[in-house]
């Protein structure tokens, strides 16, 4: 990748090619939890952009930039009350639409609050999402993606904040082949049952791709005969303009999402969204032969209400993501890092905020993140200089055609009609709950 590639790949604030370009999606922001009406504003940064989020009265949310309009002192300190956060400085309030309401230390027949809105975007909720539109069309916004995993009513949805670029951060998220080092790099076959999807990566650590450009962005079928004479397949998908879909459920039972969403240039918000009839995600609760769990869970930092202080796990670069050089000799861990999600913190942060793509050597087993970079750059690049509407941002169900997942299929069938075999027998949820 060139410098430039590089750049417009990774910078998201305002104005760059990439921040705009994703400004035309509707992005997770929150978990509906964490506001409450007529409670504490919370601090949210998105795109580079400092803002808040409040719930009113009526249970209505609200994304403004965190600055008054007035003096430009931060409404996060506000009170938030009576359907609107009122500016502790001079008391002027806003709605959730941000529309000044009221202007007390004005006389009356000097008030001009009909002239001033404080910057707002549009919001939305889903199944325990707050989403938010950044977009130009705050008046007539798209409608919401119909990203299957935030179709399923009372899905499971859990965060983490990740201290280095979205598209980093990403990345691992469509790399399988990482998986038998990273993840189970400690395991022999006898350690897993015989349906775990996991066991054909532990019996061939290297495996073959076939990638595809798709509607909704990019896909991967990892490949690779299992001890059964059938063809293993890890399928997964990138979805515009930052979501994932990973290999490690069963493609037939569960469906997931996973929304990288970037912070600013150096730092990411996961949302996991998953659901499904089966018994969760074999990648987060498995055990071994011998009923041992293969990994810890993590715990997080207590919330701060700084900028980045919202769901960040305990270990991270402070302590080299509590690495245990013990469990790793000893091959316990592989990594000698106790939990999945954690291995997958651990290497991507340390890269640095920003990887340097000039120093990388990809090899035919990043084909999956090599289309993805160049089809994410030229979606963005088009939408800037043809003004060419980015995939998905106005088709909500473009991204019901995307399944991710492990499946066993007969050696002879090519990806593509496996894949359709599998939609075809799998559970799926399709309109909005």
């Amino acid at each position: 990748m060139s410098p430039i590639d590089s750049a417009d790949l990774t910078r998201v604030g305002p104005g760059t090619v990439m921040g705009e370009f994703m400004r035309q999606y509707w992005m997770p922001a929150a978990m509906s939890s964490e506001v409450q009406a007529d409670r504490e504003p919370l601090r949210l940064m998105l795109l580079g952009e400092k803002l808040v989020a409040f719930r009113d009265s009526t249970g209505q949310v609200g994304i403004l930039d965190h600055r008054c309009p007035h003096r430009c002192a931060s409404l996060f300190l506000g009170r938030n009350e009576e359907s609107g956060i009122r500016c502790v400085y001079h008391g002027w309030k806003f709605d959730v639409r941000g529309k000044c309401v009221e202007m007390p230390n004005v006389p009356v027949h000097q008030d001009f609050k009909d002239k001033v809105h404080a910057k707002a975007y549009r919001t939305a909720e889903r199944n325990g999402l707050i989403w938010v539109y950044m977009g130009q069309q705050q008046d007539s916004p798209p409608p919401l993606p119909n990203i299957e995993a935030n179709l399923i009513p009372d899905s499971e949805i859990w965060c983490l904040q990740r201290e280095c670029n979205w598209m980093q951060a990403l990345e691992g998220d469509i790399d399988t082949s990482h998986v038998g080092f990273l993840h189970v790099g400690m395991l022999g076959p006898d350690d897993l049952p015989e349906d775990h999807p996991m066991r054909p990566t532990v019996l061939n650590r290297a495996p073959e791709y076939e990638v595809r450009n798709a509607e909704w962005g990019s896909m991967y079928g990892g490949y690779r005969l299992n001890d059964d004479g059938l063809m293993s397949w890890r399928v997964a998908h990138f979805m515009f303009p930052f979501w994932t879909q990973t290999p490690n459920a069963r493609f037939s039972t569960r469906a997931i999402a996973r929304a990288w969403v970037p912070m600013d240039d150096n730092h990411s918000m996961l949302f996991d969204i998953s659901g499904g009839v089966d018994d969760g995600n074999p990648a987060y609760n498995s055990t071994r032969a011998n009923g041992e769990p293969l990994y810890e869970k993590f715990e997080y930092e207590p919330n701060t209400t700084d900028w980045y202080g919202r769901w960040r796990c305990r270990d991270r670069a402070h302590n080299d993501w509590g690495i245990d050089r013990q469990s790793q000799r000893d091959g316990h861990q592989y990594t000698g890092i106790a939990n999945i999600t954690i291995q997958d913190q651990a290497v991507t942060e340390s890269m640095g905020a920003v990887t340097d793509h000039a120093f990388e050597h990809l090899a035919p087993t990043d084909q999956m993140i090599a289309r993805t970079r160049r089809r994410v750059l030229m979606a963005a690049r088009a939408w800037r200089d043809k003004g060419t509407l980015p995939p998905g941002a106005h088709e909500p169900d473009v991204f019901m055609g995307a399944r991710a997942g492990s499946f066993l299929h007969d050696p002879q069938v090519p990806l593509d009609d496996a894949y359709r075999a599998q939609l075809e027998q799998a559970v799926r949820w399709k309109t909005p709950a």
